[in-house]
């Protein structure tokens, strides 16, 4: 998969996209990751990119020409429109099964905002899709596609060491992770549990799935009602919902 970001500030998306899990994934050739600086396209003495928005009102817009020649570049070089998504807070909101989508595109081009937005022509010609990260405001949008970018690579084929890393993940499946632990066996008189000390998979399973029903039934109980709807819940998943939701521990 090939992720291009469009941006006033490359060297921000590179340092973070070149370090830990991603930047050896790209060394490994799982993802190819560019990063494309707005302002060589500016066509102006100064590189300018912004301008005042017709009609009055604070602060500046991205201006249509360098966004414009940008993305044609982009799309000249590649032979082919990309995927471009807008990181917008008038986008719908980055889920985790939007991630599993956006993952399975051979190429998304990441368009980050600045200042008070982009022209609106912009969004009319070439964008795909806007994508925001939550009900709040940032001061550009690199913060939001590197979020996103990072949502979708570490589910691309060789990222992770094995799809397990992800699959058994908060949201991956509708529901919320169960609890991990690790050594030293004892911490401060806090023992891990026992079942996870057994060697018995089959009732480490069990428990693990229990604890991620109980932990998503106590702390997102939407997601609870978004997996019932969705069909993911077993019988047996639903009996045990049922009993803890009976418990006077659970009133």
């Amino acid at each position: 998969m090939r992720i291009d970001f469009l941006t006033l500030f490359p060297e921000m998306c590179r340092t973070v996209m070149d370090e830990s899990i991603i930047g050896r994934a790209q060394k490994r050739g799982a993802v190819e990751i560019y990063c494309h600086q707005i302002r060589d396209y500016a066509n102006n003495k100064h590189n300018r990119v912004d301008d005042p928005p017709f009609g009055g009102g604070m602060g500046m817009l991205l201006r249509a020409e360098p966004l414009a020649l940008c993305m044609d570049d982009l799309i000249n070089r590649l032979g082919k429109k990309p995927y471009f998504i807008y990181m917008s807070p008038l986008g719908s909101i980055l889920t985790q099964e939007k991630a599993k989508m956006l993952s399975q595109k051979e190429n998304i081009a990441l368009l980050c905002g600045h200042y008070e937005g982009i022209d609106e022509r912009i969004i009319e010609t070439y964008i795909d899709e806007q994508i925001s990260i939550g009900d709040y405001v940032l001061t550009g949008g690199e913060l939001p596609a590197l979020v996103l970018a990072d949502a979708v690579c570490r589910m691309l084929p060789g990222v992770l060491s094995d799809n397990v890393c992800f699959e058994e993940e908060s949201h991956y499946n509708g529901l919320l992770e169960y609890p991990q632990y690790t050594r030293p066996a004892v911490f401060r008189e806090k023992k891990v549990p026992d079942v996870l000390l057994s060697g018995h998979h089959a009732n480490i399973r069990q428990w693990r799935r229990r604890q991620s029903l109980h932990r998503t039934a106590k702390y997102r109980p939407d997601l609870i009602e978004k997996a019932k709807q969705a069909g993911i819940l077993t019988e047996e998943d639903l009996a045990y919902l049922s009993q803890i939701a009976d418990s006077p521990e659970e009133k």
